[in-house]
């Protein structure tokens, strides 16, 4: 029963939910762009290659002469399929420009200050923490300048 506690409370977790999320609406946005790529950018490209459809481009390395991709691989012929390959490339290429831009626009968005990503360390037990901490999260002593009075104490003791 403490297991299942658990793995609700990690599934329940702000970054794991975060994560499905993404998974879902990338596996979209993927159909989206092997659309584009197969239905729009590689027309006009197999035009410019003339007037062959892209995606049947293949080398074939049985010898044996096939009218297409899809004859070849009926008969069980060894294709190296080079249209096919150009197409996923061209479609990595767009969903990997476009995650690019979403991280640029999620750093602008979370644009931390340079004092915030700094550290020290405290005086009195040496941990590192924030520079803009106010005491240490550790032993809680007070960073200001000003010892707190248990440090005092400590520093009477031990002197």
């Amino acid at each position: 029963m403490r297991f299942l506690y658990g793995l609700k409370e990690f599934l329940l977790r702000g970054n794991v939910v975060d994560m499905g999320i993404g998974i879902i609406i990338g596996t979209a946005f993927s159909k989206i762009v092997q659309s584009f790529v197969s239905d729009i950018v590689m027309p006009p490209i197999g035009l410019l290659l003339s007037s062959t459809d892209f995606s049947e481009l293949y080398l074939n390395l049985s010898g044996t002469k096939y009218a297409s991709l899809q004859d070849a691989q009926a008969a069980g012929a060894a294709t190296i399929n080079v249209g096919l390959f150009i197409e996923t490339l061209i479609h990595f290429l767009i969903v990997a420009f476009a995650v690019y831009l979403f991280i640029i626009q999620v750093n602008k968005v979370r644009n931390v200050p340079i004092e915030q990503t700094r550290f020290t360390t405290c005086s009195y037990c040496y941990t590192t923490i924030s520079s803009l901490a106010s005491r240490c999260p550790n032993c809680t002593s007070n960073l200001n300048g000003t010892p707190s009075s248990n440090h005092d104490r400590m520093k009477v003791r031990f002197k």
